[in-house]
C-alpha cells in the first residue's frame, strides 16, 4: 500500500478579506480518499474531525479504514503550498494501526 499522496483542494475562505482560509474536514477526507484510491485501486474511508487551516505547515489528523485492513490507521494531512485559492497537501498514512 502506498502511504503518501499529494492532493490539491480549493481553499474555502473563513472571513472575506482576512487572508486566512480553511478547507472543510469533509473536503480534506474526500480528497485523501480519492488520491489513495488512485494509488492502490481501492477506496478507503477517511474521516477528519476538524477543518484544516490553509496555511503552509498546518496539519490535520484523520483516520482511515478499508476492507482488508486490520484496524484503523492514522492519516496526517499537511498543507505544503497555498497559492491563490488552491492548497496543496501531503497525505501520509501511518505504517501501523492505531492501538
Amino acid at each position: 500500500m502506498i502511504r503518501r499522496a499529494a492532493v490539491v483542494l480549493p481553499v474555502l475562505v473563513l472571513v472575506a478579506g482576512c487572508g486566512s482560509g480553511t478547507v472543510s474536514k469533509g473536503d480534506v477526507a474526500k480528497a485523501a480518499e480519492d488520491s489513495l484510491e488512485q494509488q492502490v485501486g481501492q477506496r478507503p474511508d477517511v474521516s477528519c474531525p476538524k477543518d484544516l487551516e490553509a496555511k503552509v505547515g498546518a496539519t490535520a489528523r484523520c483516520t482511515l479504514t478499508a476492507d482488508g485492513l486490520d484496524g484503523t490507521y492514522g492519516v496526517t494531512v499537511t498543507v505544503t503550498k497555498v497559492e491563490g485559492d488552491q492548497a496543496r497537501f501531503d497525505v501520509q498514512v501511518d505504517s501501523e494501526p492505531q492501538g
